[in-house]
């Protein structure tokens, strides 16, 4: 495979509505996409970066400098006989996984386009359709939010997320399981709000059924979650601890975890997150595809990798009027609380190009 250079272009994508959560509110989304062209055709890729390091120590400036600076050099000079490759490259250069996981995903797809095969198959997907879960946000009251929720369960999502911190929890929690009922499949997302002094707070959540909480302590407090489990009925899941297969193995072993939220991001890329997902299955702990309010670039390979077998619980890989009036994308739209997995060439979807130029602020060609 010969890389001869790739193009780096922001986009600013409008939310439909702000989404809060404990790090920060999101009233749009300044993506930053990957175009990887080769000899045989070109790719695409997303970063999940956001603008300032407050979900993970990447962000968005940062992203494009370490790329044009280092991992594209570093790939000019490399003999690549594929996609696979490229983790083992950029191995030198100590994290930065979600702009590693950008170029790797832009390089995969433009390797599987030419072989005109699938993102979902090279995977090794089993499914044809996702179920679909939706995230909503922290917002100013409790009515707002139930009637929010109510609309997501009549669009036909079959899971609710809701984001939780102190002082937004438990009340909340409550109400909307009054409201929804037993029978809808209910989680909390506390993005590393609490400390393990919180633990007897957090255990009133056992009373609601939840299907999990997700990384309630800071990322590094394995040892902390591993605590936290032995107090609370309410599964574990850890988000932002995952950082590789190795991490899982460890955190799985130690009893930190007893459910994977899978960012192909964040672990740093999508053959990093089919290792997660084989660790996990190894060890019978359900993994679920977690989602960075990608645009349909990023949805269309997360909801191949959600097609795997050991995705056994709804992911946050919504329809992309969750998020976006306009995507970049031909709009993936949710059938009877699924969406189909996409089997054409490579990610099977690519940016409409007059959507693309509308949104776009700024762009870069790095050659090799």
């Amino acid at each position: 495979m010969r890389l001869e250079g790739l193009e780096l272009r922001r986009v600013a994508m409008p939310l439909v509505s702000p989404f809060r959560t404990s790090f920060g509110t999101q009233t749009a989304k300044d993506i930053l996409l990957i175009r990887a062209v080769t000899a045989d055709g070109e790719g695409w890729g997303e970063c999940v970066t956001l603008p300032d390091p407050v979900y993970s120590p990447e962000y968005t400036e940062g992203a494009v400098d370490v790329i044009r600076r280092f991992i594209a050099p570093a790939l000019a000079g490399a003999r690549l006989s594929g996609a696979h490759m490229i983790g083992e490259t950029l191995a030198k250069f100590k994290g930065h996984r979600m702009a590693k996981a950008a170029v790797e995903m832009a390089v995969l797809d433009a390797e599987l386009r030419a072989q005109g095969r699938s993102f979902a198959r090279e995977l090794g997907a089993v499914h044809d359709t996702v179920p679909c879960g939706v995230s909503v946000g922290i917002m100013d009251e409790i009515p707002r939010l139930l009637d929010a929720v109510d609309e997501y369960l009549d669009e036909g999502y079959v899971r609710i997320k809701l984001k939780i911190e102190p002082g937004w929890d438990i009340d909340v929690v409550r109400a909307v399981r009054e409201r929804i009922g037993d029978g809808v499949q209910l989680q909390v997302d506390a993005n590393t709000a609490y400390t393990l002094r919180d633990a007897q707070h957090l255990a009133r959540l056992d009373e609601f059924g939840l299907l999990l909480i997700e990384q309630p302590l800071e990322e590094e407090d394995i040892l902390g979650h591993a605590e936290l489990a032995r107090i609370l009925s309410t599964p574990i899941c850890l988000d932002e601890s995952i950082t590789s297969a190795q991490t899982t193995a460890a955190a799985i072993g130690l009893g930190a975890t007893s459910i994977v939220n899978i960012k192909p991001g964040r672990v740093g890329g999508y053959l990093e997150a089919r290792r997660i997902h084989d660790v996990a299955m190894a060890h019978g702990v359900p993994v679920w595809c977690g989602g960075m309010v990608e645009s349909g670039i990023g949805r269309a390979a997360n909801i191949a990798l959600a097609a795997l077998p050991g995705f056994t619980l709804p992911g946050d890989v919504s329809a992309s009027d969750r998020f976006y009036r306009t995507d970049i994308t031909e709009p993936f739209v949710m059938k009877d609380g699924h969406l189909a997995v996409p089997q054409g060439p490579g990610l099977g979807v690519t940016p409409i190009p007059e959507v693309l130029d509308e949104l776009t602020t700024w762009t870069q060609w790095v050659p090799m």
